[in-house]
């Protein structure tokens, strides 16, 4: 271990109409260096996580941070981008810059607004995230990458829309106890399994609601070195995170698969000395009901194929035997793309500090989190214990 969040911030996720960029940022740094009980003079460095991608024509953003406060200037500041984990990829830069003993404390941030932009351009906008030369004439934008991916696993596995839909039911049920969420409203199996009005397919065997949601937000961390993390009122440490970049191109992989998720997951549980049954929870990555499914699988809590047991079976719910999404995950929080990976830290810091309020599990130790760029291109897995 050699780093800790020591105080974290997050804003409501949803249209945020009278919010920009800047007053995001702004507010999550300055509440974060609160929360920790820190001020600007004590951050070493600032790292902002924002994919913008079209959504903001602010485009050279990592000075932004330095508006929260003055005493911010002059301090070195990078902005960092790995599609839907930019998050975590700037959390994994504050993390270095900390072993590399360039910083003893550093601010993250990560940020997006995407609500302000119309519905077609968002959908091209996060499309980029995809392999454009053979994927940029799907469909549906990034819900038709993914309705590809369902069909494909359909066809492999047979039809999962059963699992999708309680999949989907679980994290809005769960997405109601987190004062964050987007949507906060138990929508139930019937509504999400059924095709309607309200929940039209979007791509492929996808509905709406196996889709996450278009939003706006922003989440703050303070990371600090061990030693310092000792002398802090809190302290959530780092027993290990891993980043593991897949191929681009889906022709070049086994979709259906997720390698790089499995392989982000080996690797991190190998360096914790850990295996699954020895967290508490997971917060992964479900920007759609289908890449739920995978990550299962992924991590190894079924055998390929059979990611449909741990919803069918009740593993995965938040009395389950592995707790997953207790935050409602993307698909009821939302998806503010800069700003996920921060905020999946933050809902699991806030667990593991016994601060997560009506989503607080019981005896909550470890936990882990998987935050994905692409279709599971960029793949980063932290595991997460309580300092003392």
């Amino acid at each position: 271990m050699t780093a800790a969040m020591v105080g974290w911030a997050h804003t409501p996720f949803g249209k945020l109409s009278d919010e920009t960029v800047e007053s995001l940022v702004a507010r999550v740094a300055t509440d974060a260096m609160a929360d920790a009980g820190v001020g600007p003079d004590d951050i070493d460095e600032i790292v902002l996580g924002h994919f913008n991608g079209g959504f903001s024509k602010q485009d050279f953003t990592a000075s932004l941070v330095l508006q929260a406060d003055d005493r911010l200037r002059f301090k070195p500041a990078t902005r960092v981008e790995n599609a839907c984990a930019t998050g975590s990829g700037a959390i994994r830069q504050g993390l270095k810059s900390i072993a590399a003993k360039e910083a003893k404390m550093v601010l993250v941030v990560g940020v997006e607004q995407m609500t302000t932009t119309p519905g077609p351009q968002i959908a091209e906008n996060l499309l980029r995230a995809a392999y454009l030369k053979e994927e940029g004439d799907i469909p549906a934008g990034f819900a038709g990458v993914f309705g590809k991916i369902a069909g494909n696993y359909f066809q492999r596995y047979g039809d999962q829309s059963d699992a999708l839909a309680k999949i989907a039911a679980k994290n809005h049920k769960n997405g109601v106890k987190n004062p964050f969420a987007q949507m906060r409203k138990d929508l139930g199996f019937d509504f999400c399994r059924t095709e309607s009005e309200k929940n039209p397919v979007v791509a492929g065997p996808l509905k709406r609601t196996d889709c996450s949601l278009v939003s706006d937000g922003a989440a703050a961390i303070v990371l600090a070195d061990i030693p310092t993390a000792m002398a802090m009122k809190k302290a959530v440490a780092f027993r290990t995170m891993q980043h593991v970049q897949d191929f681009l191109p889906m022709s070049k992989r086994d979709i259906i698969q997720f390698e790089g998720c499995r392989e982000a997951w080996s690797r991190a549980l190998g360096a914790a000395k850990l295996t699954l049954d020895d967290l508490s929870f997971v917060e992964t990555h479900d920007c759609f009901t289908i890449a739920e499914l995978i990550e299962y699988e992924a991590m190894g809590l079924t055998k390929p194929g059979e990611g449909y047991r741990a919803i069918h079976e009740g593993w995965t719910d938040a009395d389950g035997k592995l707790p997953v999404n207790v935050s409602g995950g993307l698909k009821a929080k939302g998806h503010p793309v800069g700003a996920t990976g921060v905020s999946m830290h933050v809902v699991s810091a806030m667990q593991l500090a016994g601060e997560a309020g009506d989503m607080q599990l019981k005896n909550a130790d470890i936990g882990g989190v998987f935050n994905m760029g692409g279709a599971a291109v960029a793949n980063y897995v932290s595991i997460l214990q309580p300092l003392r």
